[in-house]
């Protein structure tokens, strides 16, 4: 299993403007002057000088905290390696894009819950493989020469939604999934003509975690010859209105044992009723405000580095801040950096 984090700042992070001189508008430039043999003529000031009217203005986005999980098993397509991201971030089209995938090679995602720096990009997610006749061959041969919206409108009686081999695998606590709905369906409800289009519609729902028969609702991953088993794990990210909203981060525990925890947003520091979990834990993925006006609906970095026992200390990946935490040498594990990859389980540690 390999993790990728494709954003790492926190909801309200923007991002940075630098200047910049495309290369290849420099070496087509220095060609030229070569082949005209003006560049023995200048100075390097001037070559300097005369370059930097070429430069421009790059963004460089930092504006959500999201991750992409890869287990060796067949995907959608039939191919290696099936892709899942957990929450996908105000726009992850941007944070893909980085990393040179697009939507049509996304298999699952798992949503923590409905905050739109973890949800923002559901309608990206859901409209472009809808109208994607090739996002699996099981869509094109279901599709055959149709429009889908026409084929919705004109079967509805016969396919209410487009088969599961068709679209994106959706992981989903069940208390998470009305406010998702509530949230996205305004976006969604954009299949012209089509009565009841509802986020089934989009997604091949799996809902985790507590069912009404009392049980949990776990997802087994292959991974090779081996498997991962994702487990929603409940934590507390805001209390507003006399409301809770939660947040159900993931457990991802292997054959072997070995354990990696990813808490998503979580309320400060650590409850008491879920210690056991961060004991457990091989590595955990520790979301970590650096604002200087803490929001406390996350953990800041003086409370990590003050208040968390060391032994969990040293397991943690530190992600989610605005700008880059400063922390004690040998403290945690280490501070993620967007493009980041970790590949699981380390079994020499």
């Amino acid at each position: 299993m390999k993790i990728t984090a494709i954003g790492v700042n926190a909801a309200f992070s923007t991002g940075t403007y630098e200047q910049a001189i495309p290369l290849k508008k420099t070496a087509e430039t220095l060609a030229q002057w070569i082949q005209e043999g003006t560049i023995d003529s200048l100075s390097p000031e001037e070559i300097t000088q005369r370059l930097q009217a070429f430069s421009a203005s790059y963004y460089l986005p930092r504006w959500q905290s999201n991750f992409l999980i890869e287990f060796d098993m067949l995907n959608k397509r039939g191919e290696r390696p099936y892709r899942l991201l957990i929450d996908i971030g105000g726009d992850a089209r941007h944070a893909l894009k980085a990393l040179s995938l697009a939507s049509s090679q996304i298999d699952g995602i798992y949503i923590s819950h409905p905050h739109n720096d973890h949800i923002g990009g559901m309608e990206y997610m859901a409209l472009t493989t809808m109208f994607n006749p090739y996002y699996t061959p099981a869509k094109k041969q279901w599709l055959g020469d149709q429009f889908i919206a026409d084929k919705l409108f004109l079967e509805q009686n016969i396919w209410p939604v487009p088969p599961s081999s068709c679209k994106p695998d959706l992981f989903v606590h069940k208390k998470v999934l009305e406010p998702l709905k509530r949230a996205v369906g305004p976006g969604m409800d954009t299949v012209q003509g089509v009565p009841d289009v509802t986020i089934e519609t989009y997604f091949d729902l799996h809902l985790v975690g507590k069912q009404e028969d009392g049980t949990t609702a776990s997802h087994i991953f292959e991974d090779g010859s081996d498997t991962w088993k994702m487990t929603p794990i409940f934590a507390m990210h805001v209390i507003s209105s006399s409301e809770e909203m939660p947040s159900y981060g993931i457990s991802l525990e292997h054959s072997s044992g070995y354990n990696v925890l990813m808490p998503t947003d979580t309320q400060h520091m650590i409850p008491k009723q879920l210690e056991a979990h961060y004991h457990k834990a091989d590595r955990i993925y520790m979301d970590c405000e650096t604002s200087p006006y803490p929001s406390g609906v996350h953990p800041h970095i003086s409370n990590l580095i003050h208040d968390m026992n060391p032994d969990i200390q040293s397991k943690c990946l530190l992600y989610h801040y605005d700008s880059f935490p400063e922390i004690p040498p040998n403290m945690f594990y280490g501070i993620l950096k967007a493009g980041d990859t970790h590949e699981y389980p380390e079994m020499d540690e």
